[in-house]
């Protein structure tokens, strides 16, 4: 295994970590939007039924967990465990497909 691909999985390894231990722990308080819309007083004029709830990932998710799961603690680390694990792997792939094999053909 070459050096760079220590590095990326070291690298995965941790956020792999934090995605599982920490998440948990993430502040209950509304995120930037959320609070900016309530501050303004804007947050009645959000969509009744948004986009997001009509895809079909809705239907295993909700906010920052597992539906299926009841302990809600559980249930995060484990969606931050997911997330980490499609943007890596939609990194990798798009890398993949962008990058030039480094290596000269003979």
């Amino acid at each position: 295994m070459n050096k760079n691909r220590i590095v990326v999985f070291a690298g995965l390894a941790l956020a792999l970590s934090i995605a599982a231990f920490l998440s948990p722990f993430a502040s209950k308080d509304p995120d930037g939007l959320d609070r900016a819309s309530k501050d303004l007083k804007f947050e009645e004029k959000a969509a009744t039924e948004p986009t997001t709830k009509q895809l079909p990932f809705s239907q295993i998710f909700s906010e920052y967990s597992f539906k299926a799961i009841t302990d809600e603690k559980v249930s995060t680390a484990l969606a931050g465990v997911t997330g980490t694990l499609v943007v890596f792997g939609l990194a990798w792939g798009i890398g993949k497909l962008t990058v030039r094999n480094s290596t000269p053909k003979e």
